[in-house]
């Protein structure tokens, strides 16, 4: 159960550095951030994985902006700016993430 939670606030805390690095991406507060994550695992599990299998993968950085955009669309506070933003939002936060991960691995 940690795990989850710990997952929940890294996620929440890497749409939050995103959306300041990536102009045309708006968080107007932490809850939103939090909403987010939550709705970002939900539309990972329900429709990128299956997309991403479908177009092996070849289109994976379009298949994450529009994710990133249903997102943006299902949480109330999190705004993108058309597609460019989205996508540019997507590849910062696959990094950041990723990054996150790692520093949170090392201190396993």
């Amino acid at each position: 159960m940690i795990n989850f939670f710990l997952t929940w606030l890294l996620a929440a805390i890497a749409l939050s550095i995103t959306a300041y690095l990536v102009p045309g991406l708006d968080l107007d507060s932490w809850q939103a951030a939090a909403v987010g994550a939550i709705v970002m695992g939900l539309v990972n599990a329900i429709l990128t994985l299956p997309l991403t299998l479908l177009t092996l993968g070849l289109f994976l950085f379009a298949v994450n902006a529009i994710s990133l955009y249903l997102v943006a669309e299902f949480t109330p506070g999190f705004t993108i700016n058309g597609f460019w933003p989205a996508l540019w939002g997507s590849i910062v936060l696959s990094l950041v993430s990723w990054g996150m991960s790692q520093i949170a691995n090392q201190a396993e």
